[in-house]
């Protein structure tokens, strides 16, 4: 069918699939225990899509012109056998990029598995280096010695490794040079991203948001940074590298500085459901079809029109619609 473009013109280049709405952390800002506490009824496992239905999605978004492909979570670590999924995405052979996003818990683990499996690339969420800071923003599941030992571990089985931190005001700003530091002292490309209100139950307010111009102004009181320039339409980071070196530092600043016009991203949670924001509501049941036998090239037809119809831009107009709408929780969707 070749690729499909929404109103704005823009593709599917970056397709983010769920594996699991399961998590191993209660982080404060996207499972806070209070609501998904040991009673809170995920998804049961007829409900989730199985490998087959996850690499035929994935191929059919290929033939939609879309170069990426990232698996998300949840904690994408907890689904059974996820390096088998792995072997079998990277055997499609459709895309220049598969890449997985992990909290690190269980990376140490399962690394090598992964990298052995086809898996190249890797980003583990790290917000702080402070253990007291690190447990209070994760539930106090996991050390940052857990997830430093990940880390190591990707690293030593030859995963390029990228680190996510998001920065909130009055909690973890301390930690951006501390952690800028230990990227750059592990070679690893390190983004800060402003916090968002994603989901329902993270408390978001603008005030809590340290912007991207202020991590900025942090980062170049230790750095001599220098801005690079975007690799593609649609890319969310702003980067920049260390003067003399190759290691970069990104900024996603959805809060401050909304990239919607540009947005090339979908989204399929774990039971099947296509989402064309970060933000979205219900998303599109693709599951159902898929299990009542729609072929390859109907299943297209759908994705394209899902995706023809797409006029979401929630950064851009958050202050009218953040107080009206029920989102898709994070976990539920990945990042």
């Amino acid at each position: 069918m070749g690729q499909v473009k929404d109103s704005l013109g823009r593709p599917i280049r970056d397709l983010r699939i769920s594996v699991t709405d399961r998590c191993n952390f209660r982080c404060k800002y996207c499972m806070p225990a209070e609501i998904f506490g040991p009673r809170y009824s995920f998804l049961p496992k007829r409900q989730i899509l199985t490998f087959e239905e996850i690499t035929r999605l994935a191929k059919i978004f290929s033939f939609l012109g879309t170069l990426k492909l990232r698996i998300t979570g949840g904690e994408p670590l907890l689904r059974r056998d996820l390096p088998l999924l792995v072997k079998m995405l990277c055997e499609l052979g459709e895309y220049e990029d598969i890449a997985l996003t992990t909290n690190g818990y269980l990376l140490s683990k399962y690394a090598k598995e992964l990298f052995d499996s086809g898996l190249k690339r890797i980003t583990v969420s790290l917000d702080s280096l402070k253990e007291t800071t690190f447990k209070y923003m994760n539930g106090g599941v996991s050390s940052v010695q857990d997830v430093a030992k990940g880390i190591e571990a990707a690293i030593g089985a030859g995963l390029c490794v990228k680190i996510n931190v998001v920065v909130q005001k009055g909690v973890n700003e301390d930690q951006i040079i501390p952690i800028a530091e230990y990227g750059n002292n592990l070679g690893i490309n390190t983004r800060f991203i402003e916090f968002m209100d994603v989901g329902n139950h993270n408390k978001w307010i603008e005030e809590k948001v340290f912007s991207a111009r202020n991590i900025l102004k942090v980062l170049k009181s230790k750095f001599s940074l220098e801005a690079i320039g975007s690799n593609y339409r649609g890319e969310v980071a702003q980067r920049y590298r260390v003067n003399g070196s190759s290691w970069e530092i990104g900024l996603i600043s959805s809060i401050t500085k909304p990239f919607c016009q540009d947005c090339s991203r979908a989204r399929v949670s774990a039971d099947g459901h296509v989402f064309t924001c970060l933000f979205g509501t219900n998303g599109f049941d693709i599951r159902s079809h898929m299990r009542k036998g729609l072929d390859d090239d109907d299943l297209m037809g759908l994705i394209s029109k899902i995706w023809a119809q797409r006029k979401d831009k929630y950064s851009e107009d958050r202050a009218l619609l953040r107080d009206n709408l029920e989102k898709v929780e994070m976990h539920h969707i990945g990042g």
